[in-house]
């Protein structure tokens, strides 16, 4: 069966799933495989609990006799296959987005600014890797007019394949640093993984990359042979870039930007300062916002929409967060964590204006044999702050001789939290989710 007789199937249920537990009338069922459970086990079952179609690729699962059965030789890639022919039907912008750090929050500001023009569909979560680009390919409908893509990669060639299944018009990458190190081997290996978007929208006709001119290490490895949309910074050397500035950070984020003014641009408000209020917490995120500020205009929304989505968004997802308890405020950065956002978000930390501090941080995950290095760098990193009282949960701050409180789990820290009275503190809360550091905040 070719992927188009399977689309055309697919077409025919309506609904797709993987999940043998959640099963729609007339669905079809694709048997994807994982490190602890195999869907072919569960085609039968979900066969019987509505689907029309159970694809799988292990024949000792086909009952014979039954066609609603499907072999092929490869589920996961079938599954990519059939995500990227329904791609295809539709002629609408596909802004494929990556990165090391910001990736998810540009995503949610890239879509606010875009929704106030048009319909658009964006990835939901973090649903970023071989199987959430599918599921989020398979939303699109003729309702949608963008399409935002996030894109993750832990290994060579991750970017390169989801790029291949997305078919992005757009991209754009928003930084590179030091994070999955285990997997890349170095940040060479890094630059070179997360550039495979900037090689696949090189392929096609007309594409466009948003891209941060400041940054050395994307500028290098831009393709000659596509649209650019720079963003900048740089207000002294920023000619044709968008560009913008903290203004404030206590600890909100407030900026500005401003239009480049090009001789064919007939743009009244090109030149002229837009002021945004975010609520955002870290001036690092001016990149994230200065990106959704680049995709908008290039889009056409109206600046007074582009400030109006920036000031309206509001992060729920443990990034850059501000919670109030009845004794502290907490600034939680609890979703993930490596050396580059580690050291941004102490050095805005640092920054911020508060008689009290206190900080909680967890290891840093998936650093290979840079681990032990990067949470020393880190240790040191601290050492010249103001910050005294710091916690440090993990196991690879143990061995690390300094005077602050450590901690090999998160279970533990909260025990100790349980004996202390800690309030009218500034509390930042940095760590890798795993580390269910979010659990804390109840106790603070």
């Amino acid at each position: 069966m070719t992927i188009k007789e399977l689309y055309s199937l697919y077409c025919q249920c309506g609904s797709l799933t993987t999940d043998s537990r959640n099963c729609p009338e007339g669905s079809m069922f694709i048997a994807l495989k994982g490190e602890s459970f195999d869907g072919n086990k569960f085609a039968h079952k979900a066969l019987e609990s509505g689907c029309r179609y159970a694809v799988i690729d292990n024949g000792d699962y086909v009952e014979e006799g039954d066609d609603r059965y499907i072999l092929v030789k490869d589920a996961l890639q079938t599954y990519k296959d059939l995500a990227r022919e329904h791609r295809r039907q539709f002629d609408i912008p596909v802004i494929g987005i990556t990165g090391t750090n910001g990736k998810t929050t540009t995503k949610e500001l890239i879509a606010a600014v875009l929704r106030k023009k048009y319909n658009v569909m964006a990835t939901e979560g973090n649903y970023n890797n071989d199987v959430g680009v599918p599921k989020t390919l398979l939303r699109i409908d003729r309702q949608t007019e963008i399409a935002i893509v996030e894109m993750g990669a832990s290994h060579p060639g991750d970017i390169k394949t989801l790029a291949e299944t997305a078919e992005p018009t757009h991209g754009l990458i928003t930084n590179v640093g030091l994070a999955h190190l285990q997997g890349f081997g170095s940040f060479k290996g890094v630059v070179k993984t997360k550039g495979e978007l900037y090689s696949d929208l090189a392929r096609r006709e007309e594409s466009t990359i948003f891209i941060n001119a400041d940054d050395d290490n994307l500028m290098e490895i831009l393709p000659d042979n596509v649209w650019v949309t720079p963003y900048s910074t740089n207000l002294q050397n920023s000619e044709g870039c968008i560009v913008g500035e903290v203004t404030a950070c206590s600890p909100m984020l407030e900026m500005r930007w401003k239009k480049p003014i090009i001789d064919s641009d007939n743009d009244p408000s090109a030149g002229k300062w837009n002021t945004v209020r975010t609520q955002l917490i870290g001036k690092y995120n001016i990149n994230n916002v200065l990106a959704a500020v680049a995709v908008g205009v290039n889009f056409g929304i109206e600046a007074e929409k582009i400030c109006e989505a920036l000031e309206e968004y509001q992060p729920t997802n443990n990034r850059s967060q501000l919670v109030e308890t009845n004794r502290n405020k907490l600034i939680v950065d609890a979703y993930n964590a490596n050396p580059t956002s580690m050291a941004a978000a102490l050095d805005n930390f640092e920054q911020i204006e508060a008689d009290n501090k206190m900080m909680i941080l967890a290891q840093m995950n998936e650093l290979g044999a840079a681990s032990d290095e990067e949470h020393r760098r880190l240790v040191n990193h601290i050492r010249q702050m103001s910050v005294k009282n710091v916690w440090l949960i993990g196991e690879a701050f143990m061995p690390i001789k300094c005077h602050y409180r450590k901690f090999a789990t998160t279970d533990e820290a909260a025990e100790a939290l349980k004996q202390e009275n800690i309030i009218n503190a500034l509390i930042l809360i940095k760590g890798s989710n795993s580390y269910r550091l979010t659990t804390l905040q109840a106790l603070l």
